[in-house]
């Protein structure tokens, strides 16, 4: 084989070997990634099917239902709700009224969550899950305001 043909075979199997290491990180990352939906979108059905993400909103006031380590609770934005069911200890600092990331899939209309994070003091709340309730707001009064529009002649 001649040197010319030695480098570029080379060359080749480097350049295959750059694409393989590619695909796979790009693979990984994929599976990894995990998106936050308000509880509107998952009403919409706007989630993917059978994928993990997480559900930000606030825990109903009187929702909370517990029977040993497995509890069900409602996640909100104000204007959408979403029933959630979970198997294990919660954080110290949930609460209902509270702010709350649950991370999990649907499954019949129901949020399964794997893990569930409290916002961890009396101001914070995840910036998605701040957006999320905004554009709920916005867009329950945009819908009643049209409502009460068409109602007028």
């Amino acid at each position: 084989m001649k040197p010319r043909h030695k480098r570029l075979a080379i060359a080749g199997g480097v350049l295959v070997a750059v694409g393989a290491v590619a695909a796979l990180v790009l693979s990984a990352f994929e599976s990894n990634l995990v998106f936050f939906y308000s509880p509107s979108q998952v009403v919409a059905k706007e989630v993917p099917d059978g994928r993990t993400f997480r559900l930000g909103g606030m825990v109903e006031t009187g929702s909370v239902q517990r029977e040993g380590v497995k509890v069900s609770f409602v996640v909100t934005d104000t204007v959408q709700k979403v029933p959630v069911t979970y198997e294990g200890i919660l954080p110290d600092l949930f609460k209902e009224g509270k702010g709350v990331v649950a991370q999990g899939t649907v499954q019949a209309g129901v949020f399964q969550a794997r893990e569930v994070l409290a916002k961890h003091d009396e101001n914070y709340m995840p910036p998605e899950a701040a957006e999320a309730l905004k554009r709920a707001k916005e867009g329950g009064q945009m819908q009643s305001s049209q409502a009460g529009k068409g109602a007028q002649p």
